[in-house]
């Protein structure tokens, strides 16, 4: 059976990088007949990006191209998901765990969360609980989930931001180290600044703290460190890898196959790294899998070859939730 339960509505921050890939989304699935930057195709194209903004990520029109991908790549269920920090309900919670102080990395994180930080939670719930029918008629059990960001010692605000409604599921996923987001872009340098085996001990000490938090039915993309290459050998990295595996298992909790590294970053692979995934197929810990798209065009992608490539390896099981 073929599950993404990764997959994204929408996220910023807003800018003409991000209205070209939506274009570039609508576009496949409305092409416009005429030749590229030929005026009467800007028009048109102008036309699909006016209505996408006006009816905003929640809309059922936009939410149906979703349906129609996941239809075309035989997907049986999709877990629909945001990360926590579009939320405004969240502000609190990532101002007191995000380096947001008067230094360059701190204003850039500062203006970075005011651009994603834009929708309300309640909005997003109503609205994937809304078209679950539809789904359920096309075939396809549609679920509502979180992607909720660990920080440490964060448990208890955590917890209480995510009782505020009833999930099928919860993600979590570590992107910031001591309060940096280091996929973002804009702060890629800060890499310079550490030894990268030191760097990667700090990372997973906070997968592990996630792991074992007990708030998460499972933890995505657990190596995205590595998102722009700068990694140490991975011989070093396997007592880590084989503590997060074991922290896995004592608390039964799924990780995931995630594609999104491999086609949309510098990295271009999956996550886990194949001697991560090694390690965790041996250790007996769960896995499901996913695309991590954020537009409609890539939903599923390579849930089909992952789920082939987990069968090759002996994984014979698809977590579901």
């Amino acid at each position: 059976m073929s599950v993404d339960y990764h997959v994204h509505l929408e996220e910023g921050p807003y800018s003409f990088r991000w209205l070209e890939r939506t274009s570039r989304a609508l576009q496949h699935f409305y092409p416009v007949s005429e030749g590229s930057h030929h005026r009467s195709w800007i028009q048109s194209s102008y036309k699909l990006l006016n209505e996408r903004l006006e009816k905003g990520p929640y809309s059922s029109e936009w939410l149906d191209l979703y349906l129609q991908k996941a239809k075309e790549r035989s997907l049986k269920e999709v877990g629909i998901v945001d990360h926590l920090y579009r939320f405004r309900e969240t502000r609190d919670y990532f101002e007191k765990h995000m380096d947001i102080g008067e230094t360059d990395l701190g204003r850039k994180q500062y203006r970075w969360l005011n651009q994603v930080m834009t929708e309300h939670m309640g909005d997003f719930v109503d609205f994937i609980e809304s078209q679950k029918q539809k789904w359920a008629e096309h075939g396809i059990k549609l679920k509502l989930g979180m992607e909720a960001d660990y920080f440490p010692g964060c448990h208890n605000q955590l917890k209480e931001l995510l009782s505020a409604h009833r999930w099928d599921y919860v993600i979590g996923s570590v992107h910031f180290v001591d309060g940096w987001g280091f996929d973002n872009p804009e702060a890629i340098d800060r890499f310079e600044h550490y030894e990268l085996v030191d760097l990667y001990g700090r990372f997973f000490q906070i997968v592990e703290e996630a792991i074992r938090s007990g708030l998460f039915d499972f933890v995505a993309h657990l190596d995205n460190l590595k998102v722009f290459n700068f990694r140490p050998h991975e011989e070093i990295l396997l007592p880590h890898y084989e503590k997060i595996a074991r922290a896995l298992v004592d608390t039964n909790t799924a990780t995931e196959v995630n594609a999104g590294l491999f086609y949309r970053y510098p990295i271009k692979e999956m996550c886990p790294s194949p001697n991560f995934l090694q390690v965790l197929i041996e250790a007996g810990v769960k896995f499901t899998t996913s695309s991590d798209s954020h537009f409609p065009d890539d939903i599923g992608r390579y849930v089909n070859e992952n789920t082939e490539r987990l069968k090759a390896l002996g994984v014979h099981q698809i977590a579901t939730f």
